[in-house]
């Protein structure tokens, strides 16, 4: 976190005239630090997020974090033993920093309020915060960029006030290693205790969560195929198992912005996936009294899960961002889903670049979305028609659509191929002098080929930076445009793999 920018910003030599309107307590911070300093046990009843640089005057906050290196190392804190390490800095030397810390110790009236008085210190620290952004605002309307919209002057504000409400923190910036070791050590200390369980977003499918671990925090797991593969049923698929499993954990919502689909035929999908009721058939209102009774009851089982649909055309990747914080900030947010990244609009200095440069520009916000709300971003992608001309259909990193900016933004690359959709297309017809046993031949092996990949697809993992890529079988049903695990052999999912 960059704990000096609100303090280079009341240093800083345009605004100097309103330091001493700058929220502050001088007095609370004397008092706590004199606290500290009567008694180290005080820190254990201060919040657990209480940061050195809450202090307005730098020179409590160097205190503060001297105090707290030598009681996390077993050692005391108190005006000798501090001393020699304070005596050095810049801040501290108009001052006797010995007699400082004894005055600030034996000047405490009531070690009780001390939590009182670390409330107050960061209530004003973060006043501060706030009219340094408003203060921003201010003069880049009144001085506006060319290359900057007021719609990304907004989403760049509520950036910073998410931030600021969420990690106490308006921009981020270097950490030191421990800080980095600690945090690092405390998710291995907890993948260790999971034994085994997911570290992610649980997909409701069992290769991907083995292939993944789950959908993991802060990725951009971009999903990629050709028409009519089923990417978008795949999608809402692992959202809708997503928010199944959410509601029995964290009850986190899962978000998914529909720009090709509307929300009620994303919603017609899901009923038709949960209710096993052929979607044509309920599109076009056939159904019988027993199915519309499913129906009803399938509605009633799953009205109140933590799913929200945005289906605004077009939209920004600045208006994600808006529409994802404030979800975070009200209901929680689990995971975010974007059909697609080809119709995301891109920013107006963008569009003259190239659609390439456009597409980058997308991708990297999307990722810096993920790491900004930590919550992964599954982005489906379109495939250029290059697979088309091949004769394996498959398709690589190679035939993604812009590919270059998607392939080196995401953390992970997934294809849906369905191999039984170009068999479709490929029925053999008798060719102008081939006889019948030759064509029957071919025929019976198209046939046989045919069967084998009937209500199967592939999902192919093509790029993971942190684990394996490889193929993963499973199931699909076109009527109810719903994947499943696949189960061969009277095996269980679990045991095909």
């Amino acid at each position: 976190m960059d704990e000096s920018f609100v303090d280079d910003y009341v240093n800083s030599n345009e605004i100097t005239k309103n330091k001493n309107v700058m929220p502050q307590n001088l007095e609370a911070e004397q008092s706590l630090i004199g606290s500290i300093l009567f008694d180290n046990k005080i820190l254990e009843d201060l919040p657990s997020n209480f940061s050195s640089y809450y202090f307005f005057d730098p020179l409590h906050s160097n205190i503060y974090d001297a105090s707290l290196s030598l009681i996390d190392n077993g050692r005391l804190a108190d005006p000798l033993t501090l001393k020699n390490y304070l005596s050095d800095n810049k801040h501290n030397l108009d001052i006797d920093i010995e007699q400082y810390l004894i005055d600030l110790r034996d000047g405490v009236l009531s070690l009780s309020k001390a939590r009182f008085y670390a409330e107050e210190i960061r209530n004003c620290y973060v006043r501060r915060c706030l009219i340094v952004i408003a203060d921003e605002l201010i003069h880049k309307a009144n001085h506006p960029s060319i290359d900057t919209t007021p719609d990304q002057e907004i989403s760049n504000t509520e950036e910073k006030l998410y931030n600021l409400a969420e990690k106490d923190q308006i921009n981020s910036g270097p950490s030191d290693f421990k800080t980095v070791l600690a945090s690092t050590t405390k998710q291995i200390n907890s993948a260790y205790n999971r034994k085994g369980k997911l570290s992610g977003i649980d997909t409701g499918f069992s290769g991907i969560n083995r292939h993944l671990g789950g959908l993991n925090k802060s990725d951009l797991i971009v999903l990629a195929g050709r028409p009519a593969m089923g990417k978008t049923a795949l999608a809402t698929n692992i959202g809708f198992n997503a928010a199944k499993s959410s509601i029995s954990d964290k009850n986190e919502a899962i978000l998914i912005f529909s720009l090709e689909m509307s929300a009620e035929q994303l919603a017609q999908r899901i009923l038709a996936e949960q209710s096993t009721i052929d979607s044509h058939r309920l599109r076009n209102g056939d159904i019988d009294n027993d199915e519309f009774s499913k129906l009803v009851v399938t509605q009633n089982n799953i009205h109140s899960l933590p799913f929200f649909i945005d289906d605004t055309p077009a939209i920004s990747v600045g208006q994600i961002a808006s529409r994802a914080r404030r979800l975070k900030r009200t209901n929680g947010l689990g995971l975010i889903i974007i059909d697609y990244i080809q119709l995301i609009q891109g920013s107006k200095a963008s569009e003259s670049q190239g659609r390439v440069q456009e597409i980058s520009n997308i991708t990297r916000g999307l990722k810096s979305l993920a790491k900004e709300l930590n919550v992964p971003i599954l982005a489906l992608s379109q495939l250029s028609r290059a697979v088309e001309q091949r004769e394996d259909k498959r398709p690589i990193l190679a035939d993604l659509r812009e590919s270059g900016s998607i392939e080196q933004d995401a953390d992970v690359v997934m294809f849906v191929y369905r191999e039984e959709y170009y068999l479709d297309k490929s029925e053999p017809s008798q060719r102008e002098n081939e006889n019948q046993e030759s064509f029957n031949e071919r025929f019976i092996k198209w046939q046989d080929k045919r069967s084998a990949a009937e209500g199967k697809a592939e999902i192919i993992v093509s790029k993971q930076r942190h684990g394996p890529t490889g193929i993963i079988q499973v199931q699909f049903e076109a009527k109810f445009t719903r994947f499943m695990d696949l189960v061969q052999n009277e095996r269980l999912p679990d045991q095909i793999y």
